[in-house]
């Protein structure tokens, strides 16, 4: 057991994370230091976000500042390849990311979610069905409220559903949730993980402390998970499928999800009473319904009426307004190919697609053939825009249908002027935010904005 008191404690990274960190840090007893290689950023300000008076590191640590750590704490947008991380294993230091510090101060029961796809609308889901049942309930991660903010206030009796990146599982050491999911693995962080095979490896370490007594839920239909589930020993595997039925798990028959185990088969929801679309979304319910039965002890009736009043998540084919006969979606955290692919093939109209943004070393020809009779212009935005028109033609799809753009208002405004009454204009970008945007959610409110704009425009 970690003992924080009178610990020093360095604290990679001075966003979000960072800051939530410093804070239970304190709360623990710990002495914790923020650190930040941008020297502009201003110390006064970082400690006004912590609340208090602490030691603020900006630039390059000094040698002998390092020797005086007893942890280092890294934010996950930081690579655990710095430098610094180096220093502090040569000196045998622990190196944790805000998930494992969390978990070591927190209590009760925690089931937890990764995959490339899924994770934010399966968790949102999941902490609505479990807040529908249980009195203490948190959803945390990259979801608004890091894991870091709550877990020395749960009790005993509480539920932590997690929202968990590979980037925070490359830095467990004790990290066990009860329940745990991967949603599906497709190409996604090569620039961070290098490899596919590193990826997945990361993201399969959500199962590395769990014990016969935890569920894992799986996608029959990744082969890679499938592999990864048929070999396991340690933890039981619940299996969900969107293409055949299973004999225990859960799968789609007959316009209805089908929960099949011991006590038989039944309906969790009709397909046609979820408001939410498209077949990733029958999967994401299937994930959370699973979790909650299994890892949750939820009766199958209550998972129902929570799934039925599920609206969905902001940024994820959220549906914004109707301009003129034209229907606009903001799809913004598609930051993957595989993601923007989902959103494409839940389009029922003709439809405009913006795209384009940071260059995560992603392949975008698959994203491009899913295009079909749907996507009928192409707006290109931010860093990748070139590197998408190259693989969009030798695709084929028309070079006269592919427009470059300085930002998102200029793409939307191309746009609007090409839609016709009864299509669609998707954001639905394959791409990271970063360089245009701080992140995906400020992505997503500008389109809504711009989208409310045009509405004010019609009146």
């Amino acid at each position: 057991m970690f003992e924080f008191e009178n610990k020093n404690v360095l604290v990679f990274g001075t966003g979000k994370s960072g800051i939530a960190a410093a804070k239970l840090l304190l709360k623990a007893g710990a002495v914790p230091v923020l650190y930040d290689g941008n020297t502009e950023l201003d110390p006064e300000e970082i400690c006004r976000k912590v609340g208090t008076k602490i030691s603020v590191l900006l630039g390059e640590i000094p040698a002998g500042r390092i020797g005086e750590m007893d942890l280092l704490i890294m934010s996950p947008g930081i690579s655990c390849e710095v430098p610094l991380v180096g220093e502090f294993r040569k000196r045998n230091l622990p190196v944790w990311g805000e998930l494992e510090l969390a978990y070591r101060t927190g209590r009760g029961h925690v089931m937890a979610v990764t995959g490339t796809n899924g994770k934010t609308t399966t968790v949102t889901l999941l902490g609505k069905i479990m807040k529908d049942h249980y009195r203490e309930v948190y959803t945390v991660g990259n979801i608004g409220i890091p894991y870091t903010d709550v877990s020395m206030r749960q009790s005993d009796e509480a539920w932590t559903v997690a929202e968990v990146s590979s980037f925070q599982l490359e830095t467990i050491e004790t990290f066990h949730p009860q329940a745990s999911a991967i949603t599906n693995i497709t190409e996604d962080h090569l620039n961070r993980h290098h490899t596919m095979e590193e990826y997945i490896r990361v993201k399969e370490r959500i199962t590395e402390n769990q014990t016969a007594g935890d569920i894992c839920v799986l996608n029959y239909e990744d082969e890679v998970l499938r592999a990864f589930g048929e070999a396991q020993t340690a933890v039981r595997v619940i299996w969900f499928s969107s293409v055949r039925k299973l004999e225990q798990g859960l799968f789609l028959d007959e316009g209805a999800i089908m929960l099949a185990d011991e006590d038989g088969v039944r309906p969790v929801v009709r397909l046609d009473e979820l408001q939410i679309l498209g077949q990733h979304n029958h999967e994401n319910v299937m994930t959370a319904a699973a979790m909650a039965y299994y890892g949750g002890g939820v009766p199958v009736e209550e998972i129902r009426r929570s799934v039925m009043a599920f609206a969905g998540v902001e940024h994820r084919i959220e549906f914004v307004d109707e301009v003129r006969g034209v229907r606009y979606y903001n799809d913004s955290k598609g930051t993957n190919p595989d993601a923007a692919i989902r959103a494409v093939r839940a389009m029922k109209w003709p439809t405009m697609l913006i795209g384009g943004g940071y260059d995560k070393g992603s392949s975008y020809a698959e994203w491009i053939n899913s295009f079909g009779d749907t996507v009928r212009y192409l707006a290109l935005i931010g860093q990748t825009r070139e590197k998408i028109a190259e693989e969009a033609i030798a695709c084929g799809f028309p070079r006269e249908q592919i427009g470059f753009f300085e930002n998102l208002k200029e793409a939307l405004t191309a746009c609007a002027q090409r839609a016709r009454s009864g299509e669609a204009v998707l954001l639905s970008p394959a791409c990271a935010s970063w360089g245009q945007f701080d992140n995906y959610e400020q992505r997503g409110d500008l389109f809504k904005q711009y989208v409310r704009e045009l509405a004010a425009e019609k009146d």
